[in-house]
């Protein structure tokens, strides 16, 4: 299995988000860069995305209740819960939708009456997102200090 760009894209703006918000609750930050806000450009210069595949990702992610979006002139998003509070398995399954792995009727598999792929697949994928469930955003910033100097030193 692999997962989309899509999923791939809304996995590395929440880590953004989560180094963002981690260091502006550092002590001796100014106010101004407690609330500062990511842009759009902030996430397609970092990664070299694109702007379009971006505005997707973020507005997706927005619905989702994962981030709090800003329109206007300085406008822009951050992360809308704690990344304690974000689980990896509900933002995969959202970014990802939540198809069958295995299409048996179009077309039509001639093996369907007899076969067990689908459900021994099925029971894979469960046991897919109970292992994702143990970890939050704040597993995947655990190195937060390198995630921060290679997003500041990024074109």
């Amino acid at each position: 299995m692999q997962l989309k760009k899509y999923t791939d894209y809304g996995l590395r703006i929440l880590m953004y988000l989560g180094v963002q918000e981690a260091q502006a609750r550092k002590p001796g930050m100014e106010s101004s860069q407690q609330n500062k806000l990511t842009t759009i450009r902030d996430i397609c210069t970092t990664f070299d995305l694109s702007t379009n595949h971006v505005n997707k990702v973020v507005h997706h992610l927005g619905r989702l209740g994962l981030i709090d979006t800003r329109r206007g002139k300085n406008g822009g998003f951050l992360l809308a819960k704690p990344a304690a509070e974000i689980r990896l398995d509900y933002v995969i399954r959202q970014l990802e939708g939540d198809e069958a792995w295995i299409e048996c009727h179009n077309p039509y598999c001639a093996a369907l009456p007899a076969c067990e792929l689908k459900g021994i697949v099925a029971r894979g994928k469960e046991l897919f997102y109970d292992y994702l469930a143990q970890f939050t955003l704040t597993d995947l910033l655990k190195k937060q200090g390198q995630l921060l100097q290679i997003f500041s030193t990024t074109p």
